[in-house]
């Protein structure tokens, strides 16, 4: 039973002063009031998905996803017309997405780069698509999605130098503020590692990025205790949350390393373009988002904050809520506002 507010209080209020912690009364959550109908369905369906306990099989947890991943591709298909083709650019591989008409003559000179999500180990393929596929037409933009290297094969900073590698060939076409970088997850993780990789290599700052459910810094706060409890109704998690990243992916990458770790670098944000957070207010990410949108704002960095009241984790990839389709206009909105649209020297008319 919920406890009141009054008795939440009183408990609160007789802790000593000098307490670390609080000891949270049962309680039973319904569905935020402020969700659709739509959502509230929908959430019944992510509680469906359960999956086990993995261990140390990769493959098996690749080809799980793998199936989720195509399941919300079929949704998005549904939703949204576009047209992909998949090649090579800069020695990697990459999804290029385009509405089926085309970009639009407003989007003709600039392009956004996707970073898909999947714990650093998988999310290739349908994941990476269920990201760009929406943005691409929502904005009516080119989304070129990175196969960035998947660990545990591959550790940092590989997916920073696949990024990489693709940011140098798009510039070679694109000015650098017609250039827009956006990740879910650990795709919202690397993408601001990469804005700081780029610093550290000489590379221009693009126009805007977009770091969702996951950025520049280890999992911390608040929610990253909540989460749990409050989208699959486990137990609370206890003891201290580690600094660091808890991947196979960041294992022994120093705390210290700006390139890894750039929300500790105050140098490194200082210099980051335009930022979008974006977030259910259940997402284990949720709090660390709040933190880098003060970073940046009182560091004078445009950064903007969306937290969506009562979802979860990464939750734009089911596209069958009106929540999933704000966010995508969110999204597009904000690149629209940021980047730019002069077209390079080499593709105006005459030169």
């Amino acid at each position: 039973m919920v406890k009141s507010g009054m008795a939440l209080a009183m408990l609160l209020l007789a802790a000593p002063a000098a307490a670390q912690t609080v000891e949270v009364p049962a309680m039973t959550l319904p569905p935020s009031s402020l969700l659709s109908e739509e959502a509230k369905r929908v959430i019944v369906r992510q509680q469906a998905v359960r999956p086990p306990d993995f261990g140390n099989d990769i493959a098996a947890a690749r080809a799980f996803w793998g199936r989720y991943n195509d399941e919300r591709l079929t949704e998005m298909r549904r939703h949204f017309r576009t047209s992909e083709r998949r090649e090579r650019m800069g020695g990697v591989t990459v999804d290029v997405v385009t509405p089926v008409a085309g970009p639009t003559a407003r989007n003709a000179a600039r392009v956004l780069i996707n970073v898909h999500g999947g714990a650093f180990m998988w999310g290739s393929g349908s994941g990476a698509l269920v990201e760009a596929i929406p943005i691409a037409a929502t904005m009516g933009v080119k989304v070129v999605t990175v196969d960035y290297r998947l660990a545990p094969e591959h550790r940092y900073p590989a997916a920073s130098e696949d990024v990489a590698a693709v940011y140098r060939e798009l510039l070679k076409r694109y000015r650098p503020e017609n250039i827009g970088i956006y990740g879910c997850s650990a795709g919202g993780i690397i993408t601001a590692q990469s804005v700081a990789w780029f610093q550290s290599h000489g590379l221009p700052r693009p126009g805007a990025v977009g770091t969702f459910c996951g950025t520049g810094a280890g999992y911390a706060g608040d929610s990253a205790y909540l989460s749990d409890p409050l989208t699959a109704g486990k137990p609370i998690r206890a003891g201290d949350l580690p600094a660091d990243l808890s991947s196979i992916y960041m294992k022994d990458v120093p705390l210290r390393d700006p390139a890894a770790y750039p929300l500790r670098a105050e140098a490194v944000m200082r210099r980051f373009p335009p930022t979008l957070q974006l977030a259910g207010s259940r997402d284990f990410a949720a709090s660390v988002l709040t933190w880098q949108h003060r970073q940046l704002s009182a560091m004078g960095v445009t950064s903007e904050l969306q937290i969506f009241d009562g979802l979860g984790h990464a939750f734009f990839v089911w596209p069958d809520m009106p929540e999933s389709m704000e966010a995508f206009r969110l999204v597009s909105a904000f690149f629209d506002r940021h980047l730019g649209a002069e077209p390079a020297r080499s593709e105006k008319k005459g030169n």
